[in-house]
């Protein structure tokens, strides 16, 4: 039987979620007494949920002053995303000639699917296709220690990576890369997949990099 989440977990779902899709703004101010209120537990339960989230880098705690969203300068960002290129590399060499022919297999259907998500102007599907596409090479990867700290990084700048698809032309770069991924991989070549990533990876910094302002 399924158990139902706790308080904790209900709280900390609630606010991440809310961090994550852009509802609660960077640099935002988080009042405990109104986010009890709000998901009905204790105040208590709201500032344990707050410290986990901190932990995170998701959520700033300053004595007297109470917690905020996390803020990111954009020289921060494009250093996350820059560690985040080569920790992607070192992940998808050893998930190479790891991965079995299914998930080889799924791989190239979803590129299939993610195509036609961006002739029918369906981003959020492709977003959803996009996070499978990753996951499946992820857990193919020998190197779940860089695995874990991409997905570290994704989760802080969640809200960034949704919105680049929203750039024109951006859509269909990404797509193109992920077809290039996806033939490194049937490949089998470590080389040619740790490069298509990367450079998956570097025109995302780019992408943000001349955005930013309209990304934030």
């Amino acid at each position: 039987m399924e158990l139902m989440p706790g308080p904790l977990d209900t709280a900390y779902e609630y606010i991440k979620t809310r961090i994550l899709d852009g509802t609660f703004r960077p640099s935002q101010k988080i009042t405990e007494q109104q986010l009890s209120e709000e998901i009905g537990v204790s105040r208590n339960t709201v500032i344990k949920a707050l410290l986990k989230l901190e932990q995170e880098n998701l959520v700033t705690i300053e004595k007297n002053k109470g917690a905020s969203v996390k803020s990111f300068t954009k020289q921060e960002v494009l250093n996350y995303i820059e560690i985040r290129e080569m920790l992607e590399g070192l992940a998808i060499r050893s998930a190479v000639h790891n991965l079995s022919e299914e998930a080889l297999e799924r791989l190239g259907v979803l590129v299939k699917e993610m195509g036609e998500c961006i002739r029918n102007g369906k981003l959020d599907g492709y977003s959803q296709l996009n996070r499978e596409f990753h996951d499946i090479i992820y857990a193919a990867s020998k190197n779940q220690q860089a695995v874990e700290m991409i997905k570290m990084i994704k989760t802080q700048l969640n809200r960034f990576h949704f919105k680049t698809i929203l750039v024109p032309g951006r859509n269909q770069e990404s797509f193109s890369e992920h077809e290039q991924i996806c033939e490194a991989l049937r490949r089998r070549s470590e080389e040619e997949a740790e490069a298509a990533i990367r450079r998956h990876v570097a025109n995302l910094r780019k992408t943000i990099e001349q955005n930013y302002e309209y990304l934030i």
